[in-house]
């Protein structure tokens, strides 16, 4: 039986998606032990490929059962009905045209997977504002995963060798994410940080819940959304015995949880979860959407569109992603939740 395959999209054109994906499909010592495919616009491919001198043969197919990955290729999936994008299609600049074809291959990965024809996708860096203009519906990945494949119980996460912490809102406004907070939505991504680190073999996962305001409110002093939220959550989950603590001052919780003091942290917004992972470095750091049916990685930094087009962005996120994603079909088993299986 043939053996099902990792996705990799594309990502924006105009940033350095392309770049990294033709970067990592020329390691030939990677890809031997991570078999994997593309779905995007071959000629922005092959073209990103020239300018570079890879040495890399591109191969462009309308069916995954025609794919057989091997080193030194670079297999590319014809996204059905796509506008094929320019060559003069402008680097490091917002796109409607490159936000369209971003999507439109998540779209198509994200359909393959649902109908069990691959394992996992590895998503390339998409541009919000491209989607916007291109009037795709989706904030980003992970909203749009999970409408996609009708996934209704789902969360952010984000992982380094030394930190993992899971977002109880993702992108929407300061404001927003305030009115979002309940005790329902913290006590729903308590559990799914608990279940998924029991998937990833922590017997007694320690669940580290960040609070709101400076100082977790300091008794109310600084607002009552610690107090009257987050606090009877906690309490919630504790009674289900999971190991949960909190709400801990947003300022020290990162800290202690990279010291070991916590397995995973609980962060209520974008920015108060995936600042302390990025300090340590894009490099080694790996998105996660937990609570799909298939795998879904990503790597943990964006476009930037400000170097793209320069043939120096490293696709070394973009390896420790896909690396990630095989590592969690393969033991697929094992990590029942984190896949969805």
């Amino acid at each position: 039986m043939k053996q099902k395959l990792i996705a990799v999209t594309m990502g924006d054109a105009a940033g350095i998606g392309p770049e990294i994906v033709v970067k990592t499909f020329a390691n030939t010592a990677f890809i031997a032990e991570h078999p994997s495919f593309a779905i995007g616009d071959a000629g922005v491919l092959r073209r990103q490929a020239a300018a570079l001198r890879l040495g890399l043969d591109i191969r462009e197919f309308s069916s995954v059962a025609e794919i057989a990955p091997r080193p030194g290729l670079l297999d590319v999936l014809r996204v059905p009905g796509a506008n094929v994008l320019p060559p003069d299609l402008p680097v490091g600049a917002v796109s409607a045209a490159a936000g369209r074809a971003a999507f439109d291959a998540i779209r198509t990965a994200i359909d393959l997977a649902v109908r069990g024809e691959i394992t996992g996708i590895c998503t390339a860096p998409i541009h919000k504002e491209a989607l916007a203009a291109a009037h795709v519906p989706y904030p980003g990945h992970t909203e749009m995963l999970a409408d996609l494949s009708g996934t209704r119980d789902y969360a952010m996460m984000l992982v380094n060798p030394t930190l993992r912490t899971i977002l109880v809102t993702v992108h929407c406004s300061m404001l927003e994410a305030i009115a979002k907070l309940s005790v329902e939505s913290e006590l729903r991504i308590i559990r799914l940080a608990y279940r998924a680190m029991r998937d990833l073999g922590i017997e007694s996962p320690r669940v580290a819940v960040a609070g709101l305001n400076p100082h977790a409110s300091e008794g109310g002093l600084f607002g009552r959304e610690d107090l009257d939220i987050i606090a009877p959550a906690v309490q919630l989950a504790r009674n289900e015995g999971i190991d949960a603590s909190g709400p801990w001052p947003g300022d020290t919780v990162f800290m202690n949880a990279r010291r070991g003091r916590f397995d995973i942290v609980v962060a209520q917004y974008h920015d108060q979860g995936l600042i302390p992972v990025k300090l340590a470095g894009v490099e080694d750091g790996v998105n996660i959407t937990v609570g799909l049916p298939f795998v879904r990685t990503s790597p943990d930094h964006g476009t930037a569109f400000d170097i793209a087009g320069k043939g120096i962005a490293d696709p070394a996120s973009l390896q420790v992603a896909l690396q990630t994603a095989h590592q969690f079909v393969r033991s697929r088993v094992n990590h029942p939740f984190i896949t969805g299986a």
